[in-house]
């Protein structure tokens, strides 16, 4: 049984020239595995992500023929069933911690704002969450924990807010470029971090980013998307074996330490691509 179903997930912004799509017809499904979707910045990934947490900024419209969360009809939820699902049992790691922290609010405040919502005594909240920080290799957990979000560098502000979505233990994580500002060591830790939720609670993961090796070694699962719509689905283990041109250029446009790339590719575009 599959956790979650999307059919014909459609993103619409008005603008001057008419109503505009971000994101076209997408539709897949997740099961309790890891699910990578790719693509250049503008594809529509993040925007997916939003739109099936409720999350579509006004007056952007998001529609789709199935929307179903763990056999609940999300386009039917309300206000309270989001709240009851939000934080619990769906979370999403935003792609720039300074724009998704609370800057009037300290980082262990806001951490312990989740469990405290849905009933989780204070002291226990506080050491789950002191836990959490230092799950993500926070080494003065405390510290960070009584700090203010302009208090911390970009890359612990990162581990903060991937701390945040993680503390509950949720069932969905949809985690947009959540290693971005990380270095290698501390990626590797919030990886398996991640995995580890997959493996034993049985979470599904959808996990965006640009990082087309990375996506390949980590996750089960690839969706690649281009202007606004998937254009290709793939085993994780043979998206080196890709078949559309998008995808394919994509891979071609990796540095490769071995060899001299000159002229650097570029990516040539069809426009049967966005039909």
């Amino acid at each position: 049984m599959s956790l979650l179903s999307v059919e014909n997930l459609r993103v619409t912004y008005p603008t001057r020239q008419g109503p505009a799509e971000v994101v076209r017809g997408v539709s897949f499904t997740l099961g309790r595995e890891r699910l990578g979707i790719v693509g250049e910045s503008g594809s529509g990934k993040s925007q997916t992500g939003r739109a099936i947490l409720g999350l579509t900024p006004k007056p952007g419209v998001a529609t789709a023929d199935r929307l179903e969360f763990d056999g609940i009809d999300l386009r039917q939820a309300d206000a309270r069933q989001w709240r009851s699902l939000r934080g619990r049992r769906m979370s999403m790691v935003m792609q720039d911690p300074k724009f998704s922290l609370n800057p009037v609010m300290p980082v262990g405040k806001q951490l312990m704002e989740t469990l405290r919502t849905h009933g989780t005594p204070r002291s226990e909240a506080k050491k789950r969450a002191l836990e959490m920080l230092e799950a993500v290799q926070i080494r003065d957990p405390e510290r960070v924990f009584r700090a203010y979000p302009h208090e911390l560098s970009g890359g612990m502000g990162q581990r903060a807010m991937i701390a945040m979505m993680l503390v509950s233990a949720p069932d969905l994580l949809i985690a947009d470029e959540p290693t971005s500002a990380l270095d290698v060591t501390i990626q590797i830790e919030v990886l398996r971090i991640l995995d580890k939720l997959v493996a034993e609670r049985g979470m599904g993961l959808i996990f965006i980013s640009h990082d087309l090796r990375l996506v390949s070694s980590f996750c089960d699962r690839v969706l690649v998307m281009y202007a606004g719509q998937v254009v290709e689905e793939l085993r994780a283990a043979d998206l080196h074996n890709a078949r559309h041109p998008y995808t394919q250029g994509l891979l071609n446009c990796l540095p490769k330490i071995d060899g001299d790339q000159r002229p650097l590719p570029t990516l040539n575009r069809d426009e049967a691509w966005t039909k």
